[in-house]
């Protein structure tokens, strides 16, 4: 069955989302990360609306092996990795396997680091109020590694903004975060494209070109 989007897009998603956040705006302290490809166009609506700068939180999904879309963890930039114990051990997924499959993620988000920087240096997060950005969350194994990599660096407070998240995952990040913003959690949730009008596919190309911008 069809459902009744929630979200014209990203944009319009992002603009929603500012709204809820708005007692961050105009502080020198805040940081905006969005996590790539979609999370960086939901955050540059809402870096622009706070006023604060736009960054990226370069995050992989650990994809199952031969079902990709079953998480078993997460890797994340400074090297963070977390990982669903209660998937590896229903699907008895080997050790070899799983170091297997973070060499893959660790050299693709090497990658895509380098390609969305284009030679600028993270910002820095010590002592900020970081808002980590994403267009949805599923299963919210690649926002808890994002959460895990930015307390490394030790901020003052780590928000969670999304504009749309299944409830039991907004309550899972919520338990990770200092504060996390869910505008909607829909049940049943069928997936976060199914709430937008418009959830195309984002290039690289478009990411850089809206973290040089932000």
């Amino acid at each position: 069955m069809d459902v009744e989007p929630l979200f014209a897009d990203r944009r319009a998603a992002g603009h929603a989302l500012a709204g809820a956040l708005n007692d961050l705006a105009g502080r020198d302290d805040v940081i905006v990360l969005g996590l790539p490809r979609g999370g960086v166009a939901v955050g540059a609506e809402v870096a622009r609306a706070l006023g604060a700068p736009l960054d990226v939180a370069v995050v992989r999904k650990l994809g199952v092996p031969g079902a990709e879309e079953l998480a078993l963890g997460a890797l994340a930039f400074g090297g963070v990795a977390v990982y669903n114990p209660d998937v590896i051990a229903e699907l008895g997924i080997p050790p070899a396997m799983i170091e297997a499959v973070v060499e893959r993620e660790r050299t693709e988000l090497a990658r895509r680091e380098q390609l969305y920087r284009a030679g600028r240096q993270p910002l820095a997060l010590g002592g900020k109020t970081v808002v980590l950005v994403d267009d949805g969350l599923a299963t919210g194994a690649t926002m808890l590694a994002a959460i895990a990599a930015v307390r490394t660096q030790h901020p003052a407070q780590v928000v969670v903004g999304v504009p749309l998240a299944a409830p039991v995952t907004c309550a899972i990040v919520g338990r990770a975060a200092d504060r996390t913003v869910c505008l909607r959690t829909p049940e049943p949730f069928r997936g976060v494209g199914a709430w937008y009008a418009n959830f195309g596919q984002l290039s690289d190309d478009t990411v850089r070109l809206l973290l040089a911008s932000g």
